[in-house]
């Protein structure tokens, strides 16, 4: 297997269902449009709710996927950046204070550094921790809403923050899956902000948008205004729910329930059919149109409730002029955008990967947004002793800002 002549990024996307691997690298003569050279995908069941249960499995899916892609892409894959997932997962807002005691009193980069690092300064129980801190706005002597306060003048820098914590057992869980599967994470990020990532624009990120990554097993939420995050939340609901709520409602198997979903669920009012069926092992079942899509309404609608009172902890429950932007593989269920858009009052549309070239017909989908947005994080990620560094920064002016101040703690 040979190697390319650029340097590869890798993204991994360890969903509850299915494992995405997209492999990118950055063209030095478009650099602010990544190609995409492989990809690939298998299906995962050792996770419940996005949370690893059987490592052994996720491992195999890991592989399966890795595998495909590297024969697609022809690069051999060692590391990669990574999603976290599940419910254990919570946003908090946090606040760092510092003195500046230079004699010119001029803020520098380690001045702003470490008042990053004091706001990372919170109790928190012994079985979790930090794995990302967003600053969100900086004060310095009493001026507000300061995007970058470095090369001001001052004697006492705040900022306001929002941290990202997770539940340390999960985290090993899925680092010994990661290591059974013989591959290094080089980064982990949440999956909404992952997905934000490959299909969010600058202007939605200023104005005010929830990203809503409805999965298999879990949704989550992010949402971004004035260019900064300001709520990450996961919750446990997903496209699985649909199904066992088909399977008991239709009094039918899961797999046959799975098909009625993916071929018959549709939400869109002007679908007038009556009965429909799919086939199961040359079999044909037969069921009620309405019913099916009475079924899935009312647990779609369900979601929607729970996503309404996430925005509602901030006071963002209807304020958002950029929306409501759906991924993920439930994303793609007929007539979901009008339940999100009566549900939250809100604009709604299903997002897909934008800015990237090469094969994007394999990730024009908003199930692949996540893996995409990771492969993304990995190329801008990149260490600086590689010689890209001005591709790089290409890169990330055509991108969102924070990632210019992202950081891991």
């Amino acid at each position: 297997m040979h190697e390319q002549s650029l340097p590869h990024s890798v993204g991994l996307d360890v969903g509850t269902s299915m494992v995405r691997v997209i492999v990118g690298v950055l063209d030095p003569n478009d650099p602010a449009k990544p190609s995409i050279i492989g990809f690939g995908s298998a299906p995962n069941i050792g996770m419940r709710k996005g949370v690893v249960v059987h490592a052994d499995d996720v491992a195999e899916a890991i592989v399966q996927a890795i595998t495909e892609a590297e024969r697609l892409s022809g690069v051999r894959i060692h590391s990669a950046t990574v999603n976290i997932n599940g419910a254990h997962i919570t946003g908090m807002n946090s606040k760092g204070v510092i003195a500046i005691s230079a004699v010119n009193r001029v803020i520098t980069n380690e001045d702003r550094a470490r008042v990053e690092e004091a706001a990372t300064i919170v109790q928190l129980p012994p079985n979790r921790e930090i794995i990302q801190v967003f600053a969100k706005n900086y004060r310095l002597d009493g001026q507000e809403n300061l995007k970058d306060p470095v090369g001001m003048h001052g004697v006492r820098l705040e900022v306001d923050s929002h941290i990202v914590t997770a539940s340390t057992p999960n985290l090993r869980l899925l680092d010994t899956a990661l290591e059974k599967s013989q591959v290094l994470p080089a980064n982990h990020t949440v999956s909404s902000l992952a997905a934000a990532e490959a299909v969010l624009t600058r202007q939605q990120k200023e104005a005010g948008t929830v990203l809503l990554d409805i999965g298999a097993g879990t949704t989550n939420i992010i949402v971004f205004e004035d260019g900064e995050v300001q709520h990450i939340a996961v919750l446990p609901i997903g496209g699985i729910n649909i199904t066992n709520d088909l399977a008991i409602g239709l009094k039918t198997d899961l797999d046959i329930a799975e098909q009625v979903k993916l071929t018959l669920a549709n939400l869109d009012e002007s679908d007038k059919k009556h009965n429909g069926s799919v086939k199961i092992n040359d079999i044909d079942y037969t069921f009620k149109i309405p019913e099916v899509n009475m079924i899935v309404e009312a647990r779609i609608e369900e979601l929607f409730e729970y996503i309404d009172k996430e925005l509602k902890k901030i006071q963002r429950s209807r304020k958002l002029p950029g929306g409501a932007v759906l991924v993920g593989g439930t994303a793609n269920l007929p007539g979901i955008v009008n339940v999100a858009r009566n549900s939250l009052q809100l604009a709604a549309r299903v997002g897909v990967p934008h800015t990237i070239s090469g094969l994007t017909e394999s990730v024009h989908d908003p199930a692949s947004a996540a893996a995409v947005g990771l492969m993304l994080l990995d190329m801008l990620m990149v260490s600086p002793n590689q010689n890209s560094t001005q591709p790089h920064t290409k890169l990330l002016n055509s991108l969102t800002g924070f990632w210019q101040r992202f950081r891991r703690p």
